[in-house]
């Protein structure tokens, strides 16, 4: 269960309590399965987010090893698949975390063994098992942005 203010992960605490969000909040997507990706795009923007989509985590790593690059701050969660080619959603999360970004992550995955959600677990994300309730999606999305 996702515990926003564990004190074992200074991202939850660092969000839950310090981050102001956006108005309206800004969501990326970041998600390879264009059917999917679009799902929950428009599902998102007709919650009233602002929705950034991807359809890898490629760019969003070569944005963090530039000279000037995105501020935590850019958006108020990330969504993104595990399973991606050339950068998986794991990989995303880890240097996420290293960059000291406390934005919230949900992963979402079709192939989620125990290893995978337990290292997602300890760097803060919230795993969604696919095929997912899109309704159940939302709620975790309004859990934790409020």
């Amino acid at each position: 269960m996702y515990d926003p203010l564990s004190p074992s992960k200074p991202w939850r605490v660092a969000r839950a309590v310090h981050r102001p969000l956006h108005d309206p909040p800004r969501v990326l997507v970041v998600e390879d399965d264009p059917d999917i990706r679009r799902l929950v795009v428009n599902a998102l923007r007709r919650d009233g987010y602002e929705v950034r989509e991807a359809v890898d985590g490629q760019g969003l790593l070569v944005e963090l090893a530039s000279p000037n690059p995105p501020s935590s701050d850019d958006h108020d969660l990330i969504i993104s698949d595990i399973r991606m080619p050339i950068c998986t959603g794991l990989q995303i999360l880890e240097a996420l975390r290293r960059a000291q970004w406390t934005v919230p992550v949900i992963l979402m995955t079709a192939f989620g063994d125990e290893e995978t959600r337990k290292s997602a677990d300890e760097l803060g994300a919230v795993i969604f098992d696919k095929p997912f309730s899109l309704d159940d999606l939302r709620t975790a999305v309004v859990n934790l942005l409020t």
